[in-house]
């Protein structure tokens, strides 16, 4: 199995010019007139100053944060449309003989900020250091030894197990640094954009003329940190910052209004589950589980969370994903068989239970607190506790019974499968051990054939809807408001949304 460049523009019908940012972006310019070079895009996205990290390696919590690292440094795989992984520093990759292996070649022309060619060394370096310190979570990899150079342009990476789906799982996780790279004051990438200047969050970036993929559109770019929606869409709406980035739902529906502004949706792009603890605790019977499922009302959810912005969901994660399951029943609001499953399992409808969340996602905390009424006319009694957000990771995250969780992408079963659901994953959300959702994630990896891997993934679907440990309502729709001066901003859903390589800014 191999694929490069060449068969991502036949797969697309695109040109060579601006490759890796367009087959991300898959926007065209909306407005009309042809695209031109200058300016300084000036973007605003949110971040706490609490959770600031400029560590590429590290967990970016930050939107803010996030955008700038991808804007700097090159990960290996970026998302794109349709096949759903694009090149960026690796310009191809292909399968070898061994299918737990596979080999990325490193783009001609890759070179660091100051000059450096991108060497093998350098990504082996770098993806050895990710998995040490996220894991497996990110690099699937029994350890770093699986990580080596292979000639003057190429890496190999072998898993545990055959996958096929390594380019995919690699997307926008694998930012490349210098070999030996520990401080990042300095932020030497390989990407689009250049660090000239930072502040408590805050960047200027200026355009990398030598960039590998083409230079960028616009002479800088100056990514402007908020910590609160409310600021962010004030911010644009009055003039002060040219895009806010996944501003949501309110913001958008003020600013479509207004002809000095224009609304970029992204469907099925952000997803705000509640999880429940599967392992043990108060919600470990899965009939507990689906009670709190048919507890639900999903058109209300969608329409007061989302404004409207959003689709009702059925409690499996990836809904983008082409292999999702849309035979499964679509699972309505039942009262009555509702209270019949706690009745079933003993459940005990006297405590109060926490709902823990935390004021990240747009509409997440106002999701749990919903969510808390609709589950009280069943007999469940929530309390909603509202975290600071490095509490929260502290004390909550895949520890505590109930609390809320929120993904920026949702185009993949087996990205989800991968980090949140599988017995190894260090990311274990709701405390999953389950070997037949363990057997089929391996089955799909391992498929040699469409059809082989569609049925696997669908077994993963079934296994979440029948006694997964998530109870997703809805996906909401990514939602970024601009001045109607930024063309070809990205449309594609999930991490895409950072990759503005190739957004320019009419006279």
């Amino acid at each position: 199995m191999e694929f490069s460049r060449r068969q991502f523009l036949a797969a697309t019908g695109l040109g060579t010019a601006g490759l890796l940012a367009v087959t991300a972006c898959g926007t065209s310019s909306s407005d009309g007139g042809s695209p031109r070079n200058g300016g300084t895009l000036r973007v605003g996205a949110l971040g706490k100053a609490s959770k600031i990290e400029r560590d590429p390696h590290k967990t970016l919590s930050n939107d803010s944060d996030f955008l700038i690292a991808s804007l700097v440094f090159d990960p290996l795989t970026v998302p794109a449309a349709n096949p759903n992984v694009a090149p960026r520093l690796a310009s191809s990759w292909k399968q070898l003989d061994d299918p737990r292996s596979w080999r990325f070649t490193i783009a001609q022309g890759a070179a660091f900020h100051d000059g450096a060619a991108v060497r093998p060394e350098d990504v082996v370096w770098s993806l050895r250091r990710l998995r040490e310190i996220a894991g497996e979570t990110k690099v699937p990899v029994a350890s770093g030894d699986a990580i080596t150079a292979d000639g003057a342009d190429g890496v190999i990476i072998t898993t545990m197990a055959p996958n096929r789906d390594l380019p995919m799982l690699l997307r926008l996780m694998t930012f490349v640094v210098k070999a030996g790279t520990t401080d990042f004051t300095a932020a030497v990438g390989s990407g689009p954009f250049r660090l000239e200047s930072y502040n408590d969050g805050n960047a200027r970036l200026v355009r990398n003329e030598t960039w590998h993929g083409g230079a960028p559109r616009v002479d800088a770019i100056e990514v402007r940190r908020f910590e609160s929606n409310t600021a962010l869409s004030n911010a644009v709406m009055a003039g002060q910052i040219d895009l806010a980035s996944n501003v949501g739902a309110v913001a958008g529906r003020t600013a479509a209004g207004r002809g000095d502004l224009s609304v970029v949706r992204r469907a099925n792009d952000i997803v705000i589950p509640i999880v429940m603890r599967t392992a043990d605790g108060p919600f470990a019977d899965a009939r507990v589980r689906n009670a709190l499922r048919l507890a639900v009302d999903r058109d209300v959810m969608v329409k007061q969370i989302t404004s409207g912005y959003g689709t009702a969901a059925n409690d499996v994660l990836g809904t983008a994903d082409p292999t999702y399951d849309t035979t499964l029943p679509k699972r309505g609001r039942d009262i009555v068989r509702a209270k019949a499953l706690l009745a079933e399992a003993k459940f005990d409808t006297g405590r109060t239970y926490p709902l823990v969340t935390k004021d990240e996602a747009v509409g997440e905390v106002d999701s749990a607190r919903l969510f808390a009424t609709q589950a009280a006319e069943i007999g469940v009694k929530l309390d909603v506790v509202v975290q600071d957000a490095n509490v929260f990771y502290d004390e909550t995250w895949l520890k505590a019974p109930l609390y809320t969780a929120n993904w920026g992408t949702n185009d993949s079963v087996i990205f989800f499968a991968s980090k949140t659901m599988i017995s190894t994953t260090k990311w274990n959300e709701a405390g999953t051990h389950d070997p037949d959702l363990d057997a089929a994630y391996l089955r799909a990896l391992s498929a040699t054939d469409d059809a082989g891997y569609s049925s696997a993934s669908r077994e993963i679907q079934r296994i979440e809807y029948d006694r997964g440990g998530y109870l997703v309502w809805g996906t909401a729709d990514g939602v970024d408001v601009a001045s109607r001066k930024v063309r070809d901003l990205p449309t594609l859903a999930g991490y895409g949304r950072v990759q503005l390589e190739r957004t320019w800014l009419a006279g």
